[in-house]
């Protein structure tokens, strides 16, 4: 019987041996895995916006969820809620311009105690931003306000930055279709900037037009341009459009053109006039190079490459 069985085996070995070699596996064949591999995608902190923008011919880069803000009381940042949202002043200036909505907080009322927030800042004062001197020579070293963590947007230093003034220029003028992705405009009675995606596409309900108001005899601020309700801009904003609140500027405790004009820093500072750059708005015009002392007020909104 052990024979037979032998027999049995060698007589079964010989019959899979002879079979035809498509019916065998080959051993170059494709180990696939049961589960796809996905390929990595970038993971963002959150108070990320959605829209990609170029600043340069090899860099993009996602806006902030709002306008950066401090709390000097409990030394705290944070982005705004909103878009739309700005501190501005209680105070009006000369030309009784005043405005702002985030409740018990004044830019006039800047101080190392203050226990409302801020957002105008002097430039490069990341590591001080309650500084508020009118000497341009205690602005001297720029520390860039994403060297902190950001409440809302990660709570970990570093992972923020503020644009460069040639980033800033490239945006506004050079990146593909840049005239035509730029319009003033106001989100529920707020005036500001609007500025478009690399890649866009309008919603449904709303409308945009490139460009700017029709400047007047007296430089009185028009934000009709474009106008949204606060459901209208929600869906701007998923498409990935970014609004910059015209949120004025402050020199020592005086802030000024609130709601008139827009200040927003850049990284670059202009050592032999000791100024620095500025991306600069109002409701008729535009300017991504202009400078200014650095003691001055302006606002920050910060990036992150993408």
């Amino acid at each position: 019987m052990k024979r037979l069985s032998k027999l049995m085996m060698v007589c079964i070995m010989a019959a899979v041996m002879m079979l035809p070699v498509s019916c065998q596996k080959e051993n170059n064949a494709p180990n696939i895995p049961d589960t796809p591999i996905i390929p990595d995608t970038p993971i963002f902190p959150d108070g990320v916006l959605p829209g990609s923008f170029s600043v340069s011919a090899t860099q993009q880069v996602h806006f902030s969820q709002g306008n950066l803000q401090y709390q000097a009381s409990t030394n705290t940042w944070r982005f705004a809620e909103h878009q739309y949202d700005y501190v501005g002043t209680q105070t009006a200036d000369d030309y009784g311009y005043y405005g702002g909505n985030v409740s018990g907080s004044d830019n006039h009322s800047i101080s190392s105690t203050y226990n409302g927030w801020i957002d105008l800042f002097g430039w490069g004062t990341g590591s001080n931003p309650t500084l508020s001197s009118n000497i341009d020579g205690y602005y001297g070293t720029f520390v860039d306000w994403g060297c902190n963590a950001i409440s809302n947007g990660g709570n970990t230093s570093n992972q923020w930055r503020t644009l460069t003034q040639a980033e800033w220029e490239y945006l506004i003028y050079d990146r593909t279709d840049a005239s035509s992705k730029l319009g003033t405009g106001n989100i529920n009675g707020v005036g500001g900037l609007i500025i478009l995606p690399d890649s866009w596409t309008l919603p449904s309900e709303c409308s945009f037009t490139s460009g700017f108001a029709t400047d007047n005899p007296n430089n009185y601020p028009d934000w009709t341009h474009n106008s949204y309700t606060l459901a209208q801009w929600a869906q701007m904003e998923a498409a990935g459009a970014v609004f910059l609140p015209a949120a004025g500027g402050r020199n020592g405790t005086n802030v000024y053109h609130v709601g008139r004009n827009g200040n927003y820093w850049s990284s670059t500072s202009d050592d032999e006039s000791y100024a620095a750059y500025f991306m600069y708005f109002s409701s008729y015009n535009l300017s991504a190079v202009g400078y200014g002392s650095r003691y001055c007020g302006s606002s920050v909104r910060p990036v992150l490459d993408n």
